[in-house]
């Protein structure tokens, strides 16, 4: 540890330092959004066009990090020129555009850097083009990597909501009058500049994994833009500086080792991010299978209840278990008041907690049958997994879209929603003769009842009927129901009538 503060005291290490951090944030903060735009390999192909753009600038200027910059510039906006009008304008795939325009760019470079280096008293090295040499970092590129960082960042900042709909939604942000062509050309411009910035951290190879890298990270830790491109700059600045230090420590190759620390990162990231890790994943379906597990107990107690068969060995087989493994599941619903302490019977709360199933799987299965034009035979399994996953607001939806039925495919009948009248008025059809019940479902309906003039036991007809509202007739008077009123108000039924009501 004292040769490693010795070293890092030096003048070189210092700014080799400074160079990987300003690399690390930049590359982080602009390669959040190349990420979300699926322009992976786009950065990929500019990394490496950009070399021919060097070589003319050394033939022209000799050894200039601004002269390199220009050249570089110019090449990689040439190449994103290049690869949009083959997309657009000839019958070659994108990938293949891609492909095609950075093999041709980069082997050009190449070759005009391997010719360059024959001549005598020139030293253009490849290999620090292409892996980076950050231990070689002049002022004058520090410089350079910082006017660079500061004017991707500043851009960022100033265009974050340009960027931001052209990113989500392409299509509205040019309704909106934004020059989404114009925004990717400029994205590619700044693009240029991050990767001209990083050629003597990590090269024109490696590059493309700060870019990608560290904002693939952040997208694992987060959903929220702002979030994520705060990440993506704090994990560059640590994958670079930590590659540096582990560089210098195991005498290796820094450029590589920065791009393998990003990539550590990211793997921890797979394994142990809050929501999107595959740890989290495993517990979250391990807690899942179990709730199905129980649900699935509940509600063939429920079924079997309802036919006075329900014992352990009726609902061990329905479960295909054994008397056995299902002590357990009894254990828990009993813990959860949802079974009797002492006698194989759901409680009051049990029962409701049942209901609520069999009606989510009841209402998916009309819903399959009538909506999606599944057969009686093929919607059981999608049903049984829709209950389990699919939220109650979807399901109320579901419920108004078919008509609130009462029954479903099989002809069993469906249970009413937790709170919903014993008979709402919303099941009762054009033309019907219906009335006012006396009990409601709560304070809240007989107020809404009062001020619409409908009393307990006042009769009225079904006049019209659709799914926004209720149309109610009593005597010459019309009343307009919302819907969502109409299914809190329980009623009577009086049969059908072709008349009007008097």
């Amino acid at each position: 540890m004292s040769t490693l503060f010795d070293i890092l005291q030096q003048e070189w290490a210092i700014r080799a330092l400074i160079a990987s951090s300003l690399v690390g944030v930049m590359c982080g903060v602009l390669g959040s959004f190349i990420v979300l735009r699926n322009m992976s390999l786009v950065g990929d192909a500019l990394a490496h066009a950009i070399l021919p753009g060097v070589v003319f600038a050394f033939v022209l200027v000799g050894y200039s990090a601004l002269g390199f910059f220009t050249g570089a510039v110019i090449a990689g906006l040439l190449t994103a020129v290049g690869i949009t009008w083959i997309q657009h304008n000839v019958g070659t795939k994108n990938d293949a555009a891609i492909g095609i325009v950075f093999t041709a760019m980069f082997s050009i470079g190449v070759m005009g850097i391997s010719w360059i280096s024959r001549n005598e008293g020139v030293h253009l090295d490849l290999k620090d083009f292409l892996f980076g040499n950050v231990l070689g970092v002049a002022n004058s590129d520090l410089y350079l990597t910082a006017g660079v960082t500061v004017y991707v960042v500043l851009s960022i900042m100033v265009f974050y909501r340009y960027l931001f709909v052209s990113t989500f939604q392409p299509v509205i942000a040019e309704t909106m009058g934004i020059p989404v062509g114009l925004i990717h050309y400029f994205l590619m411009l700044l693009l240029s500049f991050a990767v001209v910035a990083s050629l003597q951290t990590v090269g024109v190879i490696l590059v493309v994994a700060m870019l990608i890298t560290p904002a693939s990270t952040a997208l694992l830790l987060s959903n929220r833009l702002p979030v994520v491109i705060g990440l993506s700059a704090v994990i560059g600045l640590f994958a670079a500086v930590l590659g540096l230090l582990l560089a210098i420590i195991f005498d290796t190759t820094p450029g590589p080792a920065i791009a393998v620390t990003a990539t550590l990162f990211y793997l921890v990231a797979v394994f142990f991010a809050p929501e999107k890790g595959l740890v989290f994943r495993f517990f979250r379906n391990r807690k899942l299978k179990h709730r199905i597990k129980l649900e699935d107990g509940l509600k063939e107690a429920y079924r079997l209840q309802q036919l006075g068969e329900l014992t352990v060995d009726s609902l061990a087989g329905k479960l295909g278990t054994t008397p056995t493994s299902l002590q357990q599941i009894v254990q828990i619903l009993r813990a959860k008041g949802l079974l009797e302490k002492g006698d194989l019977k759901l409680t009051s709360i049990g029962v409701g907690e049942a209901e609520k199933l069999v009606r989510a799987h009841r209402l998916w299965e009309t819903y399959l049958v009538t909506k999606i034009g599944l057969n009686n035979e093929q919607i059981h399994e999608e049903a049984e997994r829709y209950e389990h996953l699919l939220p109650e607001a979807l399901l109320d939806a579901v419920d108004q879209e078919l008509g609130f039925p009462s029954t479903d495919p099989h002809g069993s009948p469906i249970p009413g929603k937790q709170g919903d009248p014993n008979f709402p008025l919303i099941r009762l059809g054009e033309r019907e003769l219906g009335r006012i019940a006396e009990h409601q479902a709560s304070q809240y309906v007989m107020t809404q009842l009062w001020r619409l003039g409908l009393v307990p036991g006042a009769s009225f007809l079904i006049e019209q009927k659709d799914k926004k509202e209720f149309l109610l007739k009593i005597d010459e008077k019309e009343i307009h129901l919302p819907i969502s009123l109409a299914r809190q108000i329980n009623v009577e039924t009086e049969g059908e009538t072709t008349g009007s009501l008097r």
